[in-house]
């Protein structure tokens, strides 16, 4: 690379003559002097010259992998968010599709079938502007910039704090349906339930 010398010039200098400064910026240049050859210069890091890349030490090597099995999928591939008609009036995929845009900006939007938007939804667009739908993602084609969704249902007006919330516990998967007979069988039946005097004296207590 180039190499600017900015050299400061001053009376001094002007009563030596302009072969002094010349001195001086030749000085500079060879203080900054990016030549390797000259023994203390740059190292290059110290890296050994080898043909075979296999014979360097592991600190020079840039380890790579590839993916070759997905264990175990953490999303759940559902998302909450608002669907609206598309752009392109004039497409084929107007007449079928409808856009999902997701809350959260990190999951795709994905293409969802008009038949399982609300039956009003393609003439008044507009009445769900606000409302908050469950999309599922059920496929993303290489040569798609958007992903196919399965509506799942229609949680209500955004902003309220029960859609909301029953939105979040979806996305991440969490059963927040009614617990069976089973397990409510094994509560005490007998109310108000208090624990025994025996039972706490066992216990460390935590009040």
């Amino acid at each position: 690379p180039d190499v600017i010398i900015e050299a400061q010039f001053d009376d001094n200098d002007a009563e030596h003559g302009q072969d002094h400064l010349q001195d001086l910026l030749a000085e500079d240049i060879k203080k900054l002097s990016l030549d390797t050859g000259e023994k203390g210069e740059t190292k290059q890091d110290d890296v050994p010259k080898v043909n075979d890349p296999k014979l360097l030490p592991d600190k020079f090597l840039q380890r790579t992998a590839k993916v070759v099995y997905i264990l175990e999928k953490k999303h759940s591939r559902a998302a909450t968010g608002f669907i609206k008609l598309l752009a392109d009036k004039n497409s084929e995929l107007f007449k079928k599709c409808a856009m999902f845009s997701p809350v959260d900006h990190r999951v795709p939007r994905a293409y969802v079938s008009l038949a399982d938007c609300p039956a009003d939804f393609p003439s008044r667009p507009e009445d769900y502007s606000n409302t908050l739908f469950i999309c599922r993602i059920v496929d993303w084609k290489e040569d798609s910039n958007f992903a196919t969704g399965q509506m799942a249902k229609s949680l209500g007006q955004a902003g309220e704090i029960e859609p909301e919330t029953e939105g979040i516990l979806t996305e991440y998967g969490v059963d927040f349906s009614d617990f069976s007979s089973e397990v409510l069988e094994c509560l005490p039946q007998n109310l108000p339930w208090v624990i025994s005097s025996g039972e706490l004296a066992e216990r460390r207590d935590l009040r």
